[in-house]
This record gives structure tokens, sequence and C-alpha cells, in this order.
């Protein structure tokens, strides 16, 4: 792993954050895509998180001849047929706050019993000459009955994790990354890139 650059193929703030504070600690300079402005946005044309996490990594990879990574990541409640899915950063609309789309989830839920929904996230690795490795995970959660918390990003503040008694949210950023999908991907990654080393 030349110089131990990682571009994360993501313009999410929110997510560049997560995966800074997870690899630079390991000695990891995470880059993102605002360190490539003349990189043309990619269509997610994926029906999986596994394929679009591919997909975004890839173009990197191929454009700039580095190594990328790509988390593609989303929301699946049960009680909306597991919608929003993939979807889910561009459900309702790409340019829609989360405070809208989490109201709104709210609002769908709201005479629901069956609340029982999970993260997934779906984390690809592409480097120049070499086959994607993908690395995923999940973590079952439950729609809150409303809005809480002010840390995290996205959905967090109405997704309920039962085994802290608190939304993501409300969690610190060290309790999530211990529990979330995320947080558990970036750890197989880890695993795999210190392997990588051997």
């Amino acid at each position: 792993m030349e110089d131990k650059v990682i571009v994360v193929a993501s313009g999410n703030q929110g997510k560049i954050k997560e995966f800074k504070e997870m690899l630079e600690p390991e000695g990891y300079t995470v880059k993102s895509l605002s360190d490539f402005p003349d990189m043309p946005e990619v269509e997610e044309t994926g029906t999986t998180f596994h394929d679009n996490a591919i997909i975004k990594a890839q173009a990197v990879t191929d454009r700039y001849g580095i190594t990328a990574i790509s988390d593609d990541s989303g929301l699946e409640i049960d009680a909306l047929d597991k919608k929003p899915g993939v979807m889910s950063a561009r459900w309702l609309g790409h340019d829609t706050s989360y405070d809208v789309k989490n109201q709104k989830v709210l609002d769908l839920l709201k005479d629901k019993k069956n609340r029982t929904c999970r993260y997934v996230c779906a984390i690809a690795i592409t480097r120049v000459n070499e086959e994607p490795v993908v690395f995923e995970d999940t973590v079952e959660c439950e729609v809150a009955l409303e809005a809480k918390g002010s840390n995290g990003f996205g959905y967090d503040p109405i997704i309920y994790y039962a085994p802290s008694g608190k939304t993501m949210a409300e969690m610190s950023k060290e309790e999530k990354n211990s529990i979330s999908h995320r947080g558990k991907a970036v750890r197989k990654l880890e695993a795999w890139l210190d392997a990588q080393k051997h």
C-alpha cells in the first residue's frame, strides 16, 4: 500500500469524518473526492450496496491509478419493504434535508407495530490491476418514536439501538463506531489491510 494513502470515494462529510477517525490512527492518510475536484460524478447504477460500492471506488482507481475505498450504505426498514435501501441518500431527493426525511419515516411508521430496521454497509477497496474486495456488515435497530440526539448524521436521530437504549445520534462517536455497520465493516477492512502488509 504505497504511502498508505487511501481515497474515500465520497463527498459525504459525515462518512469521510468517520473513515478518518477510524483509519488515520492506523497510519493511513485519508483523502476524499474534494481532493480531486476534476473527478466526474459517478452514476450509482448498482441494485445492491455491494455493487454501488465497487462502482464508486473503481471509478477513482481507474482515473487516478490509486487505491480507493468506497462505502455504500443505507437503511432498510422492514415495514417499508426494506426502503429506502440503496436509495437512502437519494430518497425523497438528494437535496432534501435529513430532518425532512426522518420526519417522513416517522410519519410512515406512525401506526406500524413492526419498527425493525438495519443499517447496511458495504465497503469496497479497489487497487490498480487487482480485483475489488468488498467487506459488508449490518447493525439491527429499530425506528424510534421520535428524533433524538445531535451526533452522527443522516438517519441517526431516529434509529434506536436497543442494547444501548439510545438512538445512534445520542451515542458518542466511540460508542457508535463500536457497534455500527460501518464500524464493523471498517474493522474487517483494517484486518484485511493488516494481512496485506505481511
